[in-house]
C-alpha cells in the first residue's frame, strides 16, 4: 500500500472543514483556557492549566494527522472507474460464507467513513482483499479477527 490517500472531492472537503474548524475555533478555545489558567498564578499545582495544557496537546496531534491526509491526498473521479469489478467507490454486497448471511460494503475514501452505515475505507484489509474481484467469485481476505470468507453477489456504482 502506497503512502498516498485516495478520496473524492467530498471527502477531501470535509477533512478540510473539520481541519479549519479545529484550528480556527476549537484550538483558540484551548488556548484561551491556557491563558486564563497561566493568569491564576502557581502552575505545578494548577489541575485547569495542566488538563489544557493536555488538551492542547491532543488538539494539535488530531491537526496534524488531518494536515498529513490531505498532504497525501489523491483525489479520485469514480465515474473514470471500471464497473465490472470492485474498486474505489463501489457497492459490493456479498454471502459470508461463515455465517450464511449477506454484507453490504462500499468502498470510500478518507473523509467518507462510516462503519455503522457500512462504508469501509478502501485503504482497509478487507477493503483491499475485495478490490479486483468481480461477481460471482468467492474471496478469502485475511483481517486481523481472522480469514473472512465471501462470495460476491453484486457490484453498485451509485454515484
Amino acid at each position: 500500500m502506497s503512502d498516498r490517500i485516495p478520496m473524492t472531492r467530498t471527502g477531501y472537503d470535509k477533512i478540510k472543514a473539520d481541519l479549519d474548524r479545529l484550528h480556527t475555533v476549537e484550538l483558540p478555545k484551548i488556548l484561551q483556557r491556557l491563558a486564563d489558567a497561566r493568569a491564576e498564578g502557581d502552575l505545578t499545582e494548577n489541575a485547569e492549566y495542566l488538563g489544557a495544557q493536555e488538551n492542547r496537546a491532543m488538539m494539535e496531534a488530531r491537526i496534524n494527522v488531518l494536515r498529513d491526509k490531505l498532504a497525501r491526498a489523491v483525489l479520485v473521479d469514480p465515474s473514470k472507474l471500471p464497473r465490472d469489478e470492485i474498486g474505489f467507490s463501489s457497492t459490493v454486497r456479498v454471502k459470508d460464507l461463515s455465517f450464511d448471511d449477506d454484507e453490504e460494503f462500499t468502498l470510500v475514501g478518507a473523509g467518507e467513513e462510516d462503519y455503522e452505515a457500512g462504508k469501509i475505507l478502501f485503504t482497509s484489509p478487507l477493503a483491499q482483499g475485495l478490490v479486483g474481484k468481480k461477481v460471482g467469485q468467492r474471496v478469502e481476505i485475511e483481517v486481523p479477527q481472522g480469514t473472512l470468507k465471501f462470495e460476491i453477489l453484486e457490484i453498485r456504482f451509485d454515484g
